[in-house]
């Protein structure tokens, strides 16, 4: 399943030797992270706002297969997967017609902003995991998933 977006690659994006940033990359997936948000029906401005929640980046990773230039549309494939109940992952394939130009990885834990504490996801977020994940959730929430 997973989510798609399309993004062209813009100028601002790209290094002396005119090929995207390395660091743009990750920022590239993040664009695509929000909109599948978005696309999930979550207030964007609520969520970034972050009052009482928060879904920080504990790790990411990115190999890079091939450059990207400006002009470029590039197709990114979006699979989140639940980890354990308090967080969650995200797999990013970056892709140039059929050719894999990049594959990320970002992990986020939920925390509480009260006291910066691990806690478990609210029901947006495992909305959001179940309609663009492809993999079944490892930690059993009852939710109705397609293809059960």
């Amino acid at each position: 399943m997973g989510y798609v977006a399309e993004h062209r690659v813009r100028f601002h994006e790209t290094d002396g030797a005119g090929v995207v940033y390395f660091a743009n990359e990750l920022v590239i997936c993040h664009i695509a992270y929000e909109a599948s948000l978005a696309a999930a029906g979550i207030d964007l401005a609520a969520f970034f706002r972050a009052e009482t929640i928060a879904y920080p980046v504990v790790h990411a990773s990115i190999d890079y297969r091939r450059p990207l230039h400006c002009g470029d549309r590039v197709t990114i494939h979006l699979t989140p997967a639940r980890l354990d109940d308090s967080s969650f992952d995200v797999q990013y394939q970056l892709k140039l017609e059929d050719t894999l130009a990049a594959q990320a990885t970002t992990r986020h834990a939920c925390i509480s902003v009260v006291n910066r504490r691990r806690c478990p996801l609210p029901t947006e977020m495992e909305q959001w995991l179940t309609r663009w994940s492809d993999r079944p959730s490892p930690v059993g929430d009852g939710l109705f998933r397609e293809g059960q």
